[in-house]
């Protein structure tokens, strides 16, 4: 298992480290207020340290997203009156089915989703400008029975789907939490994030008894995204759903924007 300096010249080390630090913080601020810090940190991950595999950077990765992504749940969890029934029911189906998601690599392709995923971006995009008042208002429209078997629905095709492919999973939940449950974006937010710490779990339950992260990075990653998700959660909480809207919006055009490229060059 690689501890993350020796992969450096000690007198250079800081220099990546400074940059890891940054991507860090500015994608805990992003993943707080509605997902998607992925699209910032796994870049930065691969940009700075071009020579490491790819099971080590996405590990070193999902340390850092899970700390910070817990963080940001905490405090959520302390201002928002949670719907802990449909949240923790999605979040246990999410942790199961991402481990079966993360096995289903080896037998396939996961290039074919990459076309399937831009168009549902573009259509939860369209949606969500095109109705206005979406997000805006929490009323719930589930309950028993009913809310429970979605909640898991919900709950094991996002797991899946994280362990499977992973770009958007934020997204994808609170666009999902808000169409299928009735919750406003501050709620959806919220319980997206208790959802995406049990399938970082299920992640790192794989990467790291294989030794696929680098320790000193993921540390300093995980300070930084600590101190970015601080930020979020308190401009998501203090602003409220309009603006969690608003982020999201921008959010999905950047997932569209990468899917897009990455579709473009399949062909």
């Amino acid at each position: 298992m690689s501890l993350g300096v020796d992969v450096w010249d000690p007198a250079m080390a800081w220099g990546p480290l400074v940059i890891l630090f940054i991507a860090s913080g500015f994608a805990g601020y992003v993943d707080a207020v509605v997902g998607g810090g992925g699209l910032v940190q796994i870049p930065a991950l691969f940009s700075v340290l071009p020579g490491e595999a790819p099971a080590t950077l996405f590990g070193t990765n999902k340390i850092a997203s899970v700390v910070g992504t817990g963080n940001a749940a905490w405090r959520y969890a302390r201002q928002v009156a949670m719907p802990w029934r449909a949240t923790l029911a999605a979040a246990l189906a999410a942790f199961c089915l991402a481990y079966l998601g993360a096995a289903a690599v080896a037998w396939l392709p996961r290039q074919a989703l990459r076309p399937v995923m831009l168009l549902l971006l573009l259509g939860a995009a369209v949606y969500t400008f095109r109705r206005k008042d979406f997000g805006l208002e929490h009323r719930p429209g589930l309950a028993g029975n009913r809310e429970l078997f979605w909640a898991l629905a919900l709950g094991g095709g996002i797991g899946f789907y994280d362990g499977f492919f992973g770009p958007g999973t934020g997204s994808f939940l609170v666009f999902l939490f808000i169409r299928g449950f009735g919750f406003d974006f501050l709620h959806a937010s919220a319980a997206a994030k208790v959802v995406n710490v049990a399938t970082n779990l299920a992640a790192l339950a794989y990467f790291v008894p294989h030794g696929h992260f680098l320790a000193l990075p993921a540390l300093l990653m995980a300070v930084g995204n600590v101190a970015g998700s601080v930020a979020g959660t308190r401009m998501a909480l203090a602003r409220g759903s309009g603006f969690v809207r608003r982020v999201f919006l921008g959010v999905l055009v950047v997932l569209i924007g990468k899917f897009a490229w990455d579709t473009w060059w399949l062909f």
